[in-house]
């Protein structure tokens, strides 16, 4: 949808949360560089995460301080920006354009984004997604413009991470390689304890009701449909009735009753009411909650000619322990 001028002035607010001096830029970039100085690092040996997780202690005290503040709590908008944080722009090489592509060894992004997973929790990821990759591209891949997922360029409709499934991340992280050339592509994310207000209590009263199927995304290949086995409804919302956590994914989520259908038509209406939208430069790291806060994406024009758009995520979970019967070998990745 068009973009208003108070949207892009929620915008501006937004992505100007907290920006690094050149200085504590600089001691993240050394922290993150010590972390490549091997030639055979690589971002998803257990060792290289353990060494990530040591060096999150000597990062700055302005970025620990806030990871540290929005762990416990993470706001109004259950998002926080930090600007600043080294990409080693000249280092970098052209932004990625095959299908499913990650980054598996160790460079100075790949380092900041574990670092800061481990301040949050651990890193998490998911066989069937990316190949388990901890590190993930999200970048445009020529002919999946129409892809509503993460290689796609057109718009992508409001989610919450895997939310399908029994241990969805508790945050995703983002950070910004390169931004898209136009500069019009634009992260919106909508938090609910923005959207809550504007449903009315019958609206909330359907959403807390396991009324809702939601399916693996298209990133996740072919997965079970809704009223196949093994597909069990759930809530959108659930916990606190007064700050509930999110389940949901427009693309994938099915309503099973018409109250159902009607409170989803306007959860999304209120998410669309109260969204923000976030224009990333290269260095901006974005933390999302991901129990209390939906994310999507504008539309931009790739032109797939080395420079365009590209983004590395992670998940992050709290508390690893909880998803030990699906990890093999009490590593990072769930198998299942």
């Amino acid at each position: 949808m068009p973009e208003t001028t108070t949207d892009t002035a929620r915008s501006t607010v937004l992505a100007a949360d907290r920006e690094l001096d050149p200085a504590d830029a600089g001691t993240c970039e050394r922290l993150a560089r010590a972390l490549c100085t091997r030639g055979h690092d690589q971002v998803d040996n257990p060792e290289w995460v353990a060494r990530a997780r040591d060096a999150w202690e000597d990062l700055p005290l302005l970025l620990r301080r806030e990871v540290r503040r929005f762990r416990r709590h993470s706001g109004p908008h259950g998002t926080l920006v930090i600007r600043g944080l080294p990409v080693d722009q000249a280092a970098l090489p052209g932004t990625p354009t095959v299908p499913g592509s990650v980054q598996r060894q160790a460079t100075i992004p790949a380092a900041v984004l574990t670092m800061v997973a481990c301040g949050l929790g651990e890193p998490l990821a998911y066989l069937a997604e990316k190949s388990g990759a901890l590190v993930q591209d999200v970048v445009p891949v020529p002919g999946q413009e129409t892809f509503h997922g993460n290689a796609g360029s057109v718009p992508l409709s409001f989610h919450t991470e895997n939310g399908f499934h029994p241990h969805p991340p508790d945050y995703v992280i983002f950070l910004c390689l390169r931004a898209d050339h136009d500069r019009i592509a634009g992260m919106r994310i909508a938090g609910i304890r923005q959207a809550l207000p504007l449903l009315t209590p019958a609206d909330r009263q359907a959403l807390f009701a396991p009324e809702f199927i939601t399916t693996p995304p298209p990133s996740f290949g072919p997965g079970p449909a809704a009223g196949e086995p093994g597909v069990e409804p759930r809530p959108v919302l659930s916990g606190a009735v007064e700050d509930p956590d999110i389940r949901m994914a427009q693309l994938v989520t099915t309503p099973l009753t018409p109250r159902a259908a009607a409170a989803l038509t306007e959860f999304g209406r209120a998410c669309e009411a109260t969204a923000r939208t976030l224009r990333l430069t290269p260095g901006d790291l974005v933390v999302i909650d991901n129990r209390v806060t939906v994310h999507g994406r504008t539309a931009f024009h790739p032109r797939y000619d080395g420079a365009d758009r590209w983004l590395q995520r992670t998940y992050v979970t709290t508390d690893l322990r909880r998803s030990r019967d699906h990890r093999p070998h009490d590593g990072h990745i769930l198998a299942r």
